[in-house]
């Protein structure tokens, strides 16, 4: 799964096994994280990496879980110098001229991906909340939306439209989320 719905300086290909001659930079991610020391363990995502300057290097991206409905893939973003790689729904923001500044994004997992050009953002659902990337980075994550799982559905320049599931009446509920902040109307998360 790849998406270019934003301008992108670099190029990047998906491995399907390390590369017989590895370049000179290699980086892996997450840095060591406690808890997640049996990361690699249940797989990764390998990514051959060309920034717009300087030298291609090899990114290893830990993969969050097994399970084939999650996303996995490379996806351009607001900020043309920025790849998001998402490995079985763990999300890293790479800085392609700089990949030792890698963000292993919180949302973990993530279940949906939707790049909101006309919004400038990038959007990363979950299982309670969305979280935005902006040129800038991590934008905003939302409240609790959902007990479990969150759908999007559509969005337009300044809103995004989705449901979230709701315990007590064991329905999809929809909501309306502020793309500016993040705050929403809706949903199916009720205490």
């Amino acid at each position: 799964m790849s998406a270019a719905a934003f301008p992108q300086s670099w190029t990047a290909r998906i491995l399907t096994a390390a590369p017989l001659i590895a370049p000179a930079r290699q980086f892996t991610y997450p840095l060591r994280v406690p808890g997640e020391d049996d990361a690699m363990q249940r797989g990764a995502l390998l990514l051959d990496i060309k920034p717009s300057t300087g030298a291609t290097f090899l990114a290893t991206c830990a993969l969050g879980f097994r399970d084939p409905s999650l996303p996995t893939g490379i996806f351009a973003c607001p900020r043309p110098d920025s790849l998001l790689a998402v490995a079985g729904g763990y999300a890293y923001l790479i800085d392609t001229l700089a990949p030792e500044h890698c963000l292993h994004l919180p949302l973990r997992p993530a279940t949906q991906i939707l790049p909101v050009p006309a919004a400038g953002l990038i959007l990363l659902a979950g299982f309670h909340s969305i979280l935005a990337l902006d040129a800038n980075g991590l934008r905003w994550q939302s409240a609790r939306l959902s007990w479990e799982g969150v759908t999007m559905t559509h969005a337009d320049a300044h809103q995004l439209h989705g449901t979230g599931w709701d315990m007590h009446t064991d329905r999809e509920l929809p909501f309306t989320l502020d793309l500016a902040t993040g705050a929403h109307q809706g949903g199916g998360f009720t205490l």
